[in-house]
């Protein structure tokens, strides 16, 4: 498929970060975050069919053609917030959306919440608060954690033969998704080493989380947004299964729309893509 957009370059002050821009100069600023190991391409699909939108899909930092982060830093959700802030600073956008899909919800929501006067609007896909964990399993959560970080320069990425044997791992992986998104997600993801070829993202990501909020916190930053929000739910993804999640998103302003598709609907094919862009098309219509 062909997709026209600007390539970008951002040099913000601790990391260079790029991605795709779509849409006129005067469009309405929203700031697109993929989800976890996927890259800027997990919006080829979604982004041309959202008229009138100025859409930075940002290769998230360790991901696509991004920076890793500096040895010893890591790679929490709250970093990844700081850098959207850096990202709509270095724009000259005071006020923007944000269109997140899995962890690129969650990084959304949280700086939301964090700061609920810097966002307009909110469009989630099968994404909203992070994983939790409550307090008496935290320590010995950290302690893998740390073993975790511990293990990781003894392991290696793996090396595929050819791009199609990468395309078939990916499409296998954690948030299953269709060979024409696993081929859109390798042509930016993917880089040539001895023996074939490697996925760029850095090993940094597969580490667990050290900390991770509790159930209270993470609602308490969904409670603190004040613009609208939109969240679309996959019925084959990870959100409807969940149905204590779903019960306390029904307490809150959420417009809530459940779509037939799996975990990268809006990416898998043109037909999740229209029915995504459909529902955001109205959403940022709205007045």
């Amino acid at each position: 498929m062909t997709v026209a957009f600007e390539e970008i370059r951002l040099r913000l002050p601790h990391i260079e970060l790029a991605g795709h821009l779509y849409g006129p100069e005067d469009g309405r600023p929203v700031i697109a975050l993929h989800g976890w190991l996927d890259n800027s391409m997990s919006f080829a699909r979604l982004a041309p069919r959202l008229p009138g939108l100025r859409i930075l899909a940002l290769d998230q930092a360790g991901h696509g053609h991004s920076a890793h982060r500096a040895i010893g830093a890591d790679y929490t959700p709250w970093d990844y917030v700081f850098d959207v802030l850096l990202v709509a600073e270095h724009m000259g956008w005071e006020r923007f959306s944000l269109l997140g899909h899995s962890m690129g919800a969650i990084v959304s929501t949280l700086l939301a919440g964090a700061l609920p006067e810097r966002v307009e609007r909110l469009a989630l896909i099968d994404g909203l608060i992070p994983y939790t964990g409550e307090p008496p399993q935290a320590p010995e959560k950290a302690g893998d954690a740390l073993k975790a970080r511990l293990a990781l320069p003894r392991k290696r990425k793996p090396v595929y033969r050819c791009i199609e044997d990468a395309v078939s791992a990916r499409m296998k992986g954690v948030g299953a998704v269709s060979r024409e998104a696993a081929e859109l997600l390798a042509q930016r993801g993917l880089m040539p080493v001895p023996g074939g070829y490697t996925w760029r993202t850095d090993p940094r990501l597969m580490l667990p989380s050290t900390i991770r909020l509790t159930q209270a916190h993470a609602w308490a930053f969904v409670d603190r947004i004040q613009c609208p929000v939109a969240l679309i739910a996959a019925e084959e993804g990870m959100l409807v299964r969940q149905s204590v999640f779903l019960e306390e998103v029904a307490k809150r302003p959420i417009q809530l729309h459940r779509l037939p598709g799996g975990h990268h609907l809006h990416l898998d094919d043109d037909r999740g893509a229209e029915a995504v862009a459909d529902c955001f098309k109205a959403f940022f219509a709205q007045a």
